[in-house]
């Protein structure tokens, strides 16, 4: 089985081509910045993963994604081979996304100064559960 799913941000915006011909199709290409678990000395690093997108996904990619959005993707690991201008044999590995989908809501991206912090009610204490006033004991169900 080859299936991987990724959650990151763009590192720069798509790249969409159209193959040409009759019946051309959209090719998107984008590299995502997936984050890796926390090492003990708290540094974060992230990998580089190139992805294509082909069809109406690749049309949807050049409509609505932008470097620094955070997208979830599915699909499959693909590797391949060519020879450059100088004669080398180069390896490629990429991500063929077959599922892709935004991961957060609009206005929520790395460019927003805001943080989403939820509001807490004033009744809530720190540990998130309601503070129970004074004097409301006969009141409760239960004891």
């Amino acid at each position: 089985m080859n299936k991987v799913i990724l959650m990151g941000r763009l590192t720069r915006d798509p790249e969409v081509r159209y193959t040409s011909g009759e019946n051309s199709l959209a090719i998107a290409r984008y590299t995502l910045a997936v984050d890796r678990k926390i090492r003990k000395d708290g540094d974060t690093t992230a990998d580089f993963i190139p992805c294509v997108v082909f069809g109406r996904s690749a049309e949807f990619v050049e409509k609505y994604f932008r470097k620094g959005l955070k997208i979830t993707i599915a699909g499959r690991i693909q590797t391949g081979s060519y020879t450059n201008r100088d004669g080398q044999k180069v390896y490629t590995t990429e991500v063929v996304v077959e599922e892709q989908e935004f991961a957060e809501s609009k206005g929520s991206g790395s460019g927003s100064s805001q943080q989403n912090v939820p509001q807490q009610s004033p009744d809530v204490g720190p540990d998130g559960f309601m503070n129970i006033p004074d004097g409301i004991e006969e009141e409760l169900p239960f004891s």
